[in-house]
């Protein structure tokens, strides 16, 4: 069924008036969680409906300038500088009327494995996080590394980032997939031409107030001695933490606190956020409408290709999107990409 792409602004008051009701309840004290999750929604709307009346000042400010010019006075100045502004508005309202999907406004938990390759796929996976952590950092999000092995020689074998922001998983939904890079090897002492190959997989981050059955019996837990490459940084107590969803046979980990007790918290909140978007493809699945994001996060399709060799060009092969400036993506610079896999969604939807 097709979505609704509509700012409501009533329902956004409505709603927020809603929360600072329940906020104001002696009893939300009771539960921590929800008090949180309330507080992050109420800023969230805040942020909309302060955006929504921006826009609709720059266009009262707008009408009254045109008024003026019908009457004779002169204000091409004025009215060519809110035509700009007006028009920067409009486009970053456009922009975010891309986010229509209930899950958008979430949080995002990204994790990265490289291929097949060793050391060569796992330096490619390091230069994928680095990117990651440098788009949240451009983007003004905040970013936690929760979990990161590292390879034997470079690079690393597993990582997952938690990033938190304004419609974070919004804007990094569609990085789920293989990402394929080809270049000259820096450990290749013949420099020879390599491709190599990292798995990227996106899951928003679940709330406490949304309600994901995990029973304890069905969990596996260990505990480990953290990896690293020795000295001070290797943790000397099994403080690493490894959960095991015997059911689904989905595995997280977390070795990046040095409490034990935090790093399970970490490995259950990645595992909430996986396990919820299991259930939420198999919904779609009853709707026949899971085989195009089957395919998009299959270990054998590319969605990215990174050449830097014999030519240089990153090339989206879902949107035809093509950037010669690798540095600039690699370095985090995003939105190029980004910004045309949340239109092509758009007008898929319009179509649905």
């Amino acid at each position: 069924m097709k979505s609704e792409v509509i700012f409501d602004p009533d329902g956004k008051n409505s709603e927020l008036e809603s929360i600072n009701k329940e906020l104001t309840s002696p009893d939300i004290w009771k539960n921590t969680s929800r008090y949180q999750n309330l507080q992050r929604r109420r800023k969230h709307l805040e942020k909309e409906l302060k955006f929504y009346s921006l826009l609709m000042n720059k266009k009262e400010e707008l009408e009254v300038l045109f008024e003026l010019a019908k009457e004779g006075e002169n204000v091409s100045s004025e009215l060519e500088k809110t035509l700009e502004d007006l028009d920067n508005t409009l486009s970053a309202a456009e922009f975010r009327m891309l986010f229509f999907e209930e899950d958008d406004e979430r949080n995002v938990i990204l994790t990265i494995h490289p291929g097949a390759g060793g050391t060569e796929s796992q330096d490619w996976a390091q230069m994928l996080l680095r990117m990651y952590l440098r788009y949240a950092e451009r983007k003004g999000f905040k970013s936690e590394v929760l979990d990161q092995a590292p390879g034997e020689e470079a690079g690393l074998k597993s990582a997952t980032i938690r990033i938190e922001g304004d419609y974070a998983y919004g804007n990094l939904s569609h990085e789920s997939g293989v990402h394929r890079l080809v270049r000259i090897s820096p450990f290749d002492a013949n420099q020879r031409r390599h491709t190599s190959f990292a798995a990227v997989f996106v899951y928003p981050e679940v709330d406490d107030d949304i309600e994901v059955d995990i029973n304890p019996d069905d969990l596996r837990i260990d505990t480990y001695r953290a990896s690293g490459r020795g000295g001070q940084h290797v943790n000397v107590t099994d403080s690493a933490v490894r959960i095991t969803h015997i059911p689904t046979n989905i595995v997280v980990q977390c070795q990046n606190e040095r409490s034990q007790h935090k790093n399970k918290a970490s490995a259950m909140r990645v595992l909430r956020a996986r396990l919820y978007e299991l259930e939420k493809k198999k919904k779609l699945a009853k709707k026949e409408k899971l085989e195009d994001s089957k395919s998009e996060i299959a270990w054998g399709n590319q969605i990215r290709s990174y050449v830097l060799h014999p030519y240089r060009m990153i090339k989206d092969l879902r949107t035809n999107v093509e950037v010669g400036d690798i540095d600039k993506i690699l370095d985090g610079d995003l939105d190029v990409f980004i910004n045309a896999s949340l239109k092509k969604r758009a007008t898929e939807n319009k179509n649905t």
